[in-house]
């Protein structure tokens, strides 16, 4: 008897910390991993959830990590790897995080400051480079030129889907309003879905990886 497949999941936003009590972030919910999570355990899928700091409850049966920075998620991501058959990143991870932590509060003292950024690791694509035979998903957030950039990351990502969505002026994706996607595969197809849920989302989404 085989066993079960497993998937893997990021979720939610990462934080990048400026000093005790400010960081760098993004409206991530956590949602559209958490309805990732729940159609995975639908369809009999073993299922780990790396997240970052969200107020969600993960599904029971669920191993759940619970991360903060893009440091810590790349870190979970690749351990667990070699574990899983599917790797989804769902994370909205942050994509600078200050060069220098500042381990007192900053005062509010001078009229502006200056803020020095460096990039924190790119969690997908050290995914792509490892991921052997493993199907590996990712999603594009865009504002402008929504297939082409989606399609130009899911080349040089190595990608065999990806779900691309634009941002709205209402906050989607971010949160429980229905949304428009699209999902993109490594051969050219493309699958328009229009106003639905994030549970409708996971669905069509694992219906095209199909483990």
């Amino acid at each position: 008897m085989s066993r079960p497949k497993t998937v893997l999941i990021t979720s939610g936003p990462t934080r990048e910390p400026i000093d005790p009590v400010r960081f760098i972030s993004n409206p991530s919910t956590g949602m559209m991993g958490l309805e990732l999570a729940r159609e995975a355990r639908r369809r009999g899928y073993r299922v780990i959830l790396i997240s970052g700091p969200t107020n969600l409850i993960p599904p029971k049966e669920v191993r759940f990590i619970r991360v903060t920075t893009a440091s810590e998620m790349r870190d979970q991501a690749m351990r667990h790897l070699t574990l899983v058959d599917c790797i989804i990143m769902a994370a909205a991870v942050t994509d600078y995080r200050p060069k220098r932590y500042r381990p007192k509060k900053l005062k509010r003292t001078k009229a502006y400051i200056t803020l020095e950024l460096t990039r924190t690791p790119d969690v997908l694509a050290e995914a792509s480079r490892r991921k052997g035979k493993r199907i590996l998903v990712g999603f594009a957030l865009e504002t402008e030129n929504l297939v082409k950039n989606a399609r130009a990351k899911l080349r040089k990502k190595g990608l065999d889907l990806i779900v691309a969505n634009r941002v709205g002026s209402d906050g989607t994706p971010f949160g429980p309003k229905p949304l428009s996607a699209i999902i993109l595969d490594k051969d050219g197809g493309m699958e328009r879905l229009n106003w639905v849920s994030k549970k409708e989302l996971a669905k069509s989404l694992f219906d095209k990886i199909n483990l």
